[in-house]
């Protein structure tokens, strides 16, 4: 019996190690293609050639190619922003719906939650002219703008205020604790995993967000990185530059992949403990 658990241990692991290399074969190929010098082929076997020198020079060429300082900043700006009025926002919206009681609060709650069930395409034309209504079109606030109220964040903070106890809110309050302080030193600690959970999810789809950026934003000086990717590769593709793209792209996704490097235990509890799958 411990042999055959044994070989089908084997058999899973064989299985898993398989299905990583396929699913990470496009970034493999990328970073073949970046560090691949000029003259090869556009394949990733040019690496296997015998005097394959792999070289950096086309990260010189694509850094010096885009202003990638100004859209790393400008996006910096736009994920730090969102997320920081994310964070309050479904926060404050995730407690009322757990803890307050008011007329129509689960209905209010299910009608919030439909905006989970739209495209967000169709918000695009409402939206654009709201902001150039507000004076804030061709400006970063402008991109962050549609997205400071979350549904799904407001989801996630109501689950989560609902699994915990009543017993410390009302310790608090006996205690003599005002509503701020409640949430600052006796809630959100205990919610932390899915703060966590919540912020990597928003992290991650902002910083790749390109339409709605590509809808509002129209100054060179304040496209985020995607949107200065786009414009670096369409100037790349009608030379077909296959290397100079990819190392456009590294540079683009790098500081996701670092992060996710140094803080992947954190990243993986957040996940297991929120329970967001």
């Amino acid at each position: 019996m411990s042999a055959r658990k044994a070989a089908l241990a084997g058999a899973g692991t064989a299985l898993l190690v398989g299905v990583g290399f396929v699913w990470s074969t496009p970034f493999l190929w990328m970073v073949v293609a970046a560090l691949r010098p000029e003259g090869y082929g556009p394949t990733a076997l040019a690496s296997l050639a015998p005097d394959f020198v792999p070289t950096l020079a086309n990260f010189e060429l694509a850094w010096q190619s885009a202003d990638f300082l100004v859209d790393y900043a400008n996006t910096l700006i736009v994920v730090s922003g969102i997320l920081g009025v994310q964070l309050v926002t479904i926060t404050l919206a995730g407690y009322a719906f757990a803890r307050l009681e008011f007329r129509f609060k689960e209905a209010l709650f299910y009608l919030f939650l439909l905006q989970l069930m739209l495209v967000p395409p169709i918000l695009i034309i409402p939206n654009l002219t709201t902001t150039v209504r507000l004076g804030i079109y061709d400006n970063l606030l402008g991109v962050m703008a549609p997205y400071m109220a979350s549904a799904f964040g407001t989801f996630l903070m109501r689950q989560a205020f609902r699994a915990l106890p009543r017993d410390f809110e009302d310790a608090a309050v006996i205690d003599g604790c005002s509503f701020l302080a409640l949430l600052h030193h006796v809630l959100l600690p205990l919610v932390r995993p899915t703060l966590v959970a919540f912020a990597i999810v928003s992290v991650v789809a902002h910083w790749n967000e390109l339409l709605w950026p590509l809808m509002v934003i129209n100054s060179p000086k304040r496209q985020t990185l995607v949107l200065g990717l786009a414009s670096f590769t369409q100037a790349s593709e009608g030379a077909a530059e296959w290397g100079l793209i990819a190392a456009g792209t590294l540079l683009v996704t790098l500081p996701l992949i670092l992060a996710f490097i140094a803080f992947q235990r954190h990243f993986v509890n957040s996940f297991m403990s929120s329970g967001l799958k």
